[in-house]
Formats: structure tokens, C-alpha cells, sequence
């Protein structure tokens, strides 16, 4: 959420937004009103609007079926999550289970949930209902052994739930809603409510990891928030909301998030201004010893906070790019010689400093990482140019800065642009891969041609089946790609793990390495057993990570596939092209690799139908060597 609603009638906007006869633009104008921050009544009226398009489908939305399980009152928080989801461009109709029902609901073969079909199960439960039976008096032994058992209860849900529905599980932490019953001394006592629901927490936030199941954590909410921003006891006495009406958009919000990060809608590159963003003053005119960062000043500090927050978020993964009105050489210099400065050159993968106007700047850090400009998040402190960037770009997020420095880590964390459902190996060596690429880049521009380039680079190829260590990273790609996308298919790592297990099914990932490093699991190739021909194998899906486009990866990996088809006695690939705004860079991928356009009709969803016949396959020559084959 990128602006406050402020005080504006907003029913008339509504109105306006619903008064457009083309349904997309209709959903465009509420999309954009779903990313103000909103209000319970707000939200309410936004939501009646955006029920009246419920069952259309609309290009550029995805359609997800979430299912809200609960032990607590939870028709008030419905509109929140279908408003919020709809800020990221996500369609969500709500299944909402019956009051305490859960488990008859999971386990039911005759429930309505069958028939919803899930793609996502969430767990809203309390804990007054886990924590119960455990007395006042139970040691520390009886309380482990206690919540153990509450534990495996939830483990077996959720197995229930992937194996039944198919479907991906949400598990929200537990709220903390008990009174102090010893005070400070809570602490100290196991089986004290406060203590007990902490380490229930603990304990199911391990398994959530072990099992692959994403947390919705509304007990950290609480804790940052404060109880009463969360819980109303007069709410709960009445109508058992455990979470308050007031937190109903925070809540929609956060569910949201956690949806879009699963289905990789999260952003990917943090963008940043520099003077009076990441130091005080203007450096053109106070020059490198006159910006304020660093310790001694309240100024310095806030800045210096960011820089630390930025730095952390890049080594959780996200891409980091500098795009400000500047001097190249003296904004490069407080990179590289500002004592204080805790950013350094190689922490940047994009660095665009001049005097241009910083939309178009946008355009040349999204063309040169080779991401959507909706990866992007602009970071500036200048309104200007922050309406400017908007205005002209309104696919880029644009958090709405506070006036005071001190307060801009808050924001950019509040803001949930880069919101996770995995941490991964690939994702600690993200900013490296980048940084390398434009040493890459730098190879390229001192080379006469293309292939002396690829000769140059060294590359070799790292491929085998997809095992349960890579299905998160494996997972992530496939979610997170959309140019190098055939299908556009998403799948979680649960419906990866049950396509593999499928018999005859192959899938393949893919390592691209070169000289100047590991550029990580860059491809996934699944292949599946053609359902009318018993001879041919379907590509499924087919990925590949942008940061290795024009490298040649996909004829290797071609060839790599027809020698594992033809060990298996198939005889043809089949495969679909499904035209979107994005993949257009690969509508010739499958000529090219020698696949002929079928002559059958195509399906209702548009796709073009290709076939490759094995037995006349010409393997691509090209500048990738196979160092390992982990099959």
C-alpha cells in the first residue's frame, strides 16, 4: 500500500471506478483505490464493487481459491482479504469454513471444501483451544509433551490437506490475547498462558519450516502493533472475532501478501535515491565530507539505519539499484571512499547517476537486470519525483516517504513489497549472481561478437532431476518467472513434489556456471506422459531465469531433454505456447528448437500447439559444456 486514503469521499471514487463500461478498466480503477490504505468501512464498499465482476475472468488477474478454516468469527475479515489481494492483481474467492468446523471441514469426504477445489488452505485457530489442557501446575516435560501432540495434530492437517485438496496450507500463528497471572514472573512459569502460547508459537513456526508450510504470523503483528490494535475482548464476548473488526484490513493485507509472495508477485529490486535518501544533504553542492551519515547525529543515523536495512535486504535476495539526479563520478565516490557509507559499489547491480529524468532512468535499470519495471520499488524522498515516477509508470511501487528520515525503514519494511514464502541457497546468492552479470555485461562490451563472448564466458551445465532440496528454489522459479514462461503454469512446491512422483513423469533443473561464478538453479524442464499417445511426453512447464537469457541455456537444455526422452522410449514432445503480455520474447522458442506447428486445432485457452519428433532431432551446437549430470 502505497498512499493513505486521506480524507476524501471515497464513495464517490467508487462510483467513478465502477462507472467504467470496460470490465479491465473497471477492475483497473478498484485495484488502484485497493492499494490506499483503507479503513474497515472502506473496505466494506470497495469490496461491493468488486463483487459485482466476481466471476469474470480478466486478463492480467490471477484467479485464486483461498479456503479460511477457522476456530473464530471470520466473516468480518473476508471483504479485507479479497480488497487486499486485489492491490496485487489477484482475483480471490473466498471459501469461509463453518465456526470451529475445521477438521470436519479437512476431513469430510462428503464437505464443501471438495468442491471449492483449494489452491490454498488457510489455518486461522486459537489458542485457548490447543493450550486448555494443560494445568497451571505442568512441569516443563508435561508442557513439551503437551504441545508436541497439538504439534502433530497440525502436521497431520496438513498432510490431509495436500494429499486431499491438492492444495498449499497457510498456518497462522497463535494470537496471545491471555492477562499477565504473575506478572514479570510469567516468564518463568511453563505453563504459563503467556509463556505457553510463546513457545506453541516457536514450536509450530519449526514445523511450518520443516513441512513447507507458510506462516501467517499475526502474533509478531500483535507484538509490533500492540494487542489492542489486534484484539477487542467485547468483540470476542459477543461474537467470537478473535481478530477485531478495526484489524480486518491489516489482516486482508498480510493474507494477501503471503498469496501474491507464493504465486511470485513480491517485488525483486529495491531502487534508491541518493541525497537526502541514503545520507543527508545534496552532494553535488556540500561535496563528500559535508553529507551527514553516521553515528553522532540523529539525521546521520536514520540514514545510516537504512543503508543497514538495505544491506540486509540484499542479502536476503533483493536486487539493489541506484537511480538518482547526480554526477556519476561524485556519487560513485561516496560508494567507494565515504568512511561511513556502509553500501558499497559491488552491493549495487545497477547503477544509473544523471541528470535525466528518472522515470526513463526506470526503464534503463529494468532493461539492464532484464526485469519487469513491476519488480521495481522506488525509493526517493522527493515528492516530485515520486509523483513523476508514478504518474508515469504506475506499474512501479512508490512508497509514500515520511518527512522525517527516522522513520523510513519503517515504511519500507511496513510496505511488504518484498514479502517470502522461502529462503533459499539461490536466494543468499542472488546480489552476487547480479553483481557478476555486469562483469558480464563489462566482457561483452570489449568482444567483437556474440559468440566470442559466450567462448569467453567458460560455461558449464549442472543438470539432473528435480530432488526434494531443490523444490523450494525449484518452485520459486516457476512462480516468479513470466517471460521465459511458455504456459505462464504456476505450481507450489507440494503440486512440483506430486507431479514428479507421477509415474514416467521427468523432471529436470538446471545450473548454469561460468567463470565468473555460479549463476544458480536458473531452469526448471518438467515433462510429463502425453494422456492420448503413450510414445510422447508433454512439456508441462519450462522455465528460465532471465539472467541467463541469450546464453544458450535452452538448446542445451533441449538436448539434454530429447536424450532423456529417448532413454525413455518416447518418441515425441508435445507442447503449448500461451500467448501473454510478457513471454513474448520466446513466441519463437519452439520453431527455433525444431518443434513443427501441429495441425490440430487448438484449445479454448489460446494455445498454439507444437510437436517435435525425436527421431530427427539435430542436437544445437553450443558454448555450454556438461561438467555434472546429478541423475
Amino acid at each position: 500500500m502505497d498512499q493513505p486514503a486521506g480524507q476524501r469521499d471515497f464513495r464517490l471514487q467508487i462510483r467513478a471506478a465502477s462507472a467504467e463500461t470496460d470490465i479491465r478498466a473497471r477492475l483497473d480503477a478498484l485495484a488502484g483505490l485497493a492499494q490506499s490504505r483503507l479503513g474497515l468501512v472502506e473496505t466494506i464498499q470497495l469490496d461491493r464493487a468488486l463483487m459485482r465482476d466476481a466471476t469474470e475472468p480478466i486478463d492480467g488477474y490471477t484467479r485464486v481459491r483461498l479456503a479460511v478454516l477457522s476456530t473464530n468469527t471470520i466473516d468480518h475479515l473476508l471483504p479485507a482479504i479479497r480488497v487486499a489481494g486485489l492491490g496485487y492483481k489477484l482475483r480471490l474467492d473466498v471459501f469461509s469454513g463453518s465456526f470451529g468446523q475445521y477438521r470436519q471441514e479437512l476431513l469430510d469426504p462428503a464437505s464443501p471444501l471438495l468442491q471449492f477445489r483449494p489452491d490454498l488452505i488457510l489455518l486461522s485457530l486459537n489458542a485457548r483451544q490447543t493450550t486448555s489442557g494443560v494445568p497451571l501446575a505442568a512441569t516443563a516435560e508435561e508442557v513439551e509433551q503437551a504441545l508436541a501432540r497439538a504439534i502433530e495434530e497440525l502436521r497431520e492437517l496438513w498432510h490431509h490437506a495436500r494429499r486431499t485438496f491438492k492444495a498449499s496450507v497457510i498456518q497462522q500463528s497463535y494470537l496471545d490475547v491471555s492477562e499477565p497471572l504473575f506478572g514479570s514472573y510469567d516468564r518463568l512459569v511453563p505453563a504459563a498462558p503467556s509463556r505457553l502460547i510463546a513457545r506453541l508459537n516457536d514450536l509450530l513456526a519449526r514445523a511450518a519450516a520443516q513441512e513447507n508450510v507458510m506462516l501467517l504470523d499475526v502474533a509478531q503483528a500483535s507484538a509490533r502493533d500492540g494487542l489492542d490494535a489486534w484484539f477487542d475482548v467485547a468483540r470476542w464476548l459477543q461474537g467470537k472475532m478473535e481478530i477485531a473488526p478495526q484489524a480486518a484490513p491489516v489482516y486482508g493485507e498480510m493474507v494477501a501478501r503471503v498469496v501474491a509472495a507464493q504465486r511470485g508477485l513480491s517485488k525483486k529490486c529495491l531502487v534508491l535515491d541518493l541525497d537526502n535518501t541514503l545520507w543527508g544533504g545534496v552532494i553535488g553542492d556540500d561535496g563528500l565530507e559535508g553529507i551527514v551519515l553516521g553515528e553522532g547525529s540523529a539525521v546521520g543515523e536514520a540514514h545510516l539505519a537504512l543503508q543497514r536495512y538495505v544491506l540486509q535486504l540484499k542479502e536476503r535476495g533483493v536486487i539493489l539499484a541506484v537511480c538518482s539526479k547526480n554526477d556519476t563520478a561524485i556519487a560513485e565516490a561516496a560508494f567507494r571512499d565515504h568512511p561511513e557509507m556502509l553500501l558499497r559499489p559491488a552491493d549495487i547491480a545497477a547503477f544509473v547517476a544523471n541528470w535525466g529524468d528518472k522515470a526513463e532512468n526506470l526503464k534503463t535499470i529494468s532493461e539492464r537486470l532484464n526485469i519487469g519495471l513491476d519488480s521495481l520499488v522506488f525509493v526517493d524522498d522527493s515528492p516530485a519525483e515520486r509523483a513523476r515516477v508514478r504518474e508515469t509508470l504506475p506499474m512501479v511501487a512508490v512508497p509514500e516517504l515520511p518527512e522525517d528520515a527516522v522513520h523510513y525503514v519503517h515504511c519500507l519494511a511496513n510496505a511488504g513489497y518484498f514479502e517470502s514464502v522461502s529462503f533459499t541457497a539461490d536466494d543468499r546468492q542472488r546480489a552476487g549472481q547480479y553483481a557478476a552479470n555486469a562483469e558480464r555485461q563489462a566482457l561483452l562490451g570489449t568482444l567483437e561478437s556474440m559468440d566470442d563472448f559466450l567462448r569467453g564466458l567458460k560455461m558449464s551445465v549442472v543438470y539432473g532431476p528435480i530432488k526434494a532440496v531443490d523444490l523450494a528454489r525449484a518452485s520459486q522459479l516457476i512462480n516468479k518467472t513470466n517471460q521465459f514462461n511458455p504456459t505462464t503454469r504456476r505450481c507450489s512446491a507440494e503440486e512440483l513434489a506430486a507431479i514428479a512422483a507421477i509415474p514416467g513423469a521427468v523432471t529436470l533443473q538446471f545450473r548454469l556456471l561460468d567463470r565468473f561464478g555460479d549463476n544458480g538453479l536458473v531452469s526448471v524442464l518438467i515433462l510429463r506422459p502425453d494422456r492420448e499417445q503413450s510414445d510422447a511426453m508433454e512439456i508441462d512447464t519450462w522455465v528460465m531465469s532471465c539472467r541467463v537469457f541469450g546464453r544458450e541455456l535452452e538448446f542445451e537444455a533441449m538436448n539434454i531433454a530429447v536424450e532423456v526422452g529417448c532413454r525413455h522410449g518416447v518418441r515425441e514432445f508435445r507442447a503449448d505456447y500461451i500467448p501473454t503480455k510478457k513471454n513474448g520474447v520466446i513466441r519463437d522458442l519452439y520453431p527455433s528448437l525444431g518443434f513443427a506447428r501441429s495441425d490440430q486445432e487448438g484449445p479454448a485457452s489460446g494455445a498454439i500447439q507444437w510437436r517435435l519428433n525425436l527421431s530427427t532431432y539435430i542436437a544445437r551446437k553450443t558454448n555450454i559444456e556438461r561438467t555434472g549430470n546429478s541423475e
